[in-house]
């Protein structure tokens, strides 16, 4: 089985980090909604409030996977959890394991970090994802339903003036 070498993300790897937020954008028929640029993203993963972290993974010394995850927290298990915002492995490395290493990763610093739960999204119509996450135990929690506000809705609820 191919070796792939998982590292933590630093400031220098954010132009790294966009092309895979790029192609991710484009796999999930999103790239409408990507908006985010270097500086900005450098500063939310790197800077002094960082909202995230960001591991990559290498095979052969060339980054192929990358996943962007954060800490929540769970008021009934009464312990921190772990979100996992994005995993993606570049098409042409799929089925070598490397979405599972890196899983197995996040999984183990969950647990290390004594999370109660690690939990993501995934878009309904993704299904080699589902059949891929239901292989190893994960279930939907299909009683749940996502809520978002964002752009003008968000700086309305803000109390802030909307254009």
């Amino acid at each position: 089985m191919a070796q792939l070498r998982i590292e933590s993300a630093t400031a220098n790897d954010t132009p790294v980090i966009m092309s895979f937020i790029r192609q991710l954008a484009e796999y999930e028929r999103l790239s409408h909604a990507f908006v985010a640029d270097e500086e900005t993203l450098r500063e939310s993963l790197f800077g002094k409030d960082r909202g995230a972290e960001v591991i990559l993974g290498f095979y052969e010394d060339s980054p192929v996977a990358f996943a962007v995850f954060f800490h929540n927290f769970s008021t009934f298990l009464g312990r921190p959890g772990m979100y996992l915002e994005d995993l993606f492995v570049i098409p042409e490395m799929r089925g070598r394991g490397f979405g599972r290493e890196m899983l197995v990763h996040i999984a183990h610093l969950a647990h290390s970090r004594q999370c109660g739960r690690l939990e993501w999204s995934v878009l309904d119509w993704n299904e080699p994802a589902i059949r891929f996450y239901k292989s190893f135990g994960a279930v939907p929690m299909d009683e749940w339903t996502v809520f978002r506000v964002t752009g003008e809705a968000l700086e309305k609820l803000a109390g802030k003036k909307t254009s």
